[in-house]
């Protein structure tokens, strides 16, 4: 089957059913995966989708979706990524959901182009290693092709006849492919792994410490220290009152602009006929700004100290900033800000928390500091208490950089997800909680909001029946009440997970999916 010229096989009477049907049979939404694309019972060899038919016909446009390692990732009725595509279809069918609903057909599609980019990916991994399936195996694999076999799951030579010459090399030729492919991920997922290194792995959950935990919220800051701010930096909440014109085509223009004001043009009519920001509207009038906005509008310093110290009715010289050229006239001299003032306030707090947050922080990690000192003399506990913090019991916990699913998640009450999740990745967070003493607190720590401070009140050693679930957890495959395996073991599906992602993210990978798919909906 090989060649055209090649006789068609005699069929072999199979010594039982194929592994594939069989799993069909026990459960029709059979697993598909990112890696092992197993072909469905029913899968329409041409036509049959939404490219060639429905909503967005292809009509000859051109399918190359990308390109990985120069080889074209294009859509062919009958090719693979045709194939993939139907399988993935399918089960999302069987799962319930509506697949002519177009996002989901977008990310059917999507799915199945990953797919298929590993695909060929693999495929040409095992051409420059020269491996060859035999083709006496692949025309076994021809025996148990669903297309072949009939109502009684039986190979019926004359389906296999019925197909044309052409038809038959295809599906020959993806049979050689998937067998290919299917080699050399059960090369990959089934090395084998030592029980000394599961059990390394195991053991990096032990020990496990208890905590108790208080934490000191940074958006707790006094209105003291609003106020110390306010005195120490009051220049930054003066005010003035502002007109600006921007001219945006060149310097020289700018200056014409700027001579014509001089020359007796009002700064009104000039901005609304040569100014191009959003002040141009209102003659460009900024109205009244605090100094530090115009931080933001005159970022250098000099040239901001120019302008704050004009006087009203005085326009400054023409100014670059940006890929612009601006100057401004003053309507209102500058008014000292006064910190008893309640709206002067509320932008002083809004500064702080926006602009200088470090200074909260720092606050909310001296009060942590002076707190640790108070229950290293008396005692935890009676600290909390006396400044009515509210304390937390946490644990047992491992070290689990990253929050890995093989040990016990970190857990905080009260904490949320995100902040969790960051904590989990502070190396700092984890030398913190493990290298402090028994009855002594940690140093401080700042995530998010917060700042934390925890006691480590006793550790313990992880039993050995729970070191043994984790090591199996990590290498073998789990098994159902039928003893059939439901996966393969924690390490072959983190391996199974990424291998798709490394294809796609590898510097050969050339992705036009979302460029090629919009020009399937254009008419």
């Amino acid at each position: 089957m090989a060649k055209n010229d090649k006789k068609a096989f005699v069929q072999e009477k199979p010594s039982g059913q194929s592994e594939n049907v069989k799993k069909f049979k026990q459960s029709p939404m059979l697993y598909i995966g990112s890696i092992v694309i197993l072909v469905l019972v029913v899968v329409t060899f041409i036509g049959g989708d939404f490219i060639t038919g429905g909503g967005c016909a292809g009509g000859g446009r051109d399918l190359t979706f990308g390109y990985y390692n120069k080889a074209p990732v294009t859509w062919v009725p009958g090719n693979m990524f045709n194939i993939i595509y139907n399988n993935v279809k399918y089960r999302y069918q069987m799962y319930g959901y509506d697949v002519s609903n177009s996002w989901m057909e977008q990310q059917i599609m999507r799915e199945a182009f990953d797919d298929y980019v590993e695909h060929i990916a693999i495929l040409q991994i095992l051409k420059r290693s020269n491996y060859e399936v035999p083709e006496s195996k692949v025309d076994r694999e021809m025996l148990t092709n669903p297309r072949f076999l009939d109502k009684n799951e039986n190979f019926s030579d004359a389906l296999y006849r019925n197909m044309s010459k052409s038809d038959q090399m295809a599906v020959w030729q993806q049979e050689k492919e998937k067998l290919g492919k299917r080699m050399y991920i059960n090369d990959l997922l089934s090395l084998l792994i030592p029980k000394a290194e599961a059990d390394f792995i195991a053991a990096m959950s032990s020990p496990a410490r208890n905590f108790d935990v208080v934490s000191f919220n940074v958006d707790d800051y006094p209105e003291s220290e609003y106020i110390s701010f306010a005195n120490e930096n009051s220049n930054l909440f003066n005010t003035i009152h502002l007109s600006k014109i921007t001219v945006t085509s060149s310097e020289r223009e700018a200056k014409s602009v700027h001579s014509s004001v001089k020359s007796g043009m009002t700064f009104e009519d000039a901005a609304r006929n040569h100014s191009t920001d959003n002040y141009k509207e209102r003659g460009g009038d900024m109205g009244v700004r605090y100094y530090f906005e115009i931080e933001q509008e005159v970022p250098n310093a000099q040239d901001r100290e120019k302008v704050l110290n004009l006087k009203s009715g005085e326009m400054s010289d023409v100014i670059k900033i940006g890929n612009g050229w601006v100057f401004f006239k003053v309507l209102g001299e500058t008014m000292t800000a006064d910190i008893n003032d309640e709206t002067v306030m509320e932008r002083v707090r809004w500064y702080v928390s926006n602009y200088s947050r470090g200074r909260m922080e720092d606050w909310a990690i001296n009060t942590a500091r002076e707190f640790i000192t108070d229950a290293k003399e008396t005692d935890f506990a009676d600290a909390s208490y006396a400044r009515n913090l509210e304390r937390q019991n946490v644990g047992p916990i491992s070290i689990n950089y990253g929050n890995v699913e093989l040990f016990t998640a970190l857990a905080i009450p009260g904490v949320s997800q995100q902040d969790i999740s960051d904590l989990s990745r502070n190396e700092t967070f984890w030398k913190n909680l493990f290298s402090a003493q028994i009855g002594t607190p940690c140093e401080p720590l700042v995530q998010g909001s917060n700042v934390y401070v925890f006691l480590p009140t006793d550790q313990i050693d992880i039993d050995g029946s729970a070191l043994d679930f984790i090591s199996d957890k990590y290498s073998n495959p789990s098994s159902d009440i039928a003893g059939m395996p439901q996966n393969r073991g924690w390490i072959k599906l983190i391996t199974e997970y990424t291998v798709s992602t490394y294809f796609l993210k590898h510097q050969k990978m050339d992705d036009r999916f979302d460029e090629t798919y919009k020009k399937l909906y254009e008419r």
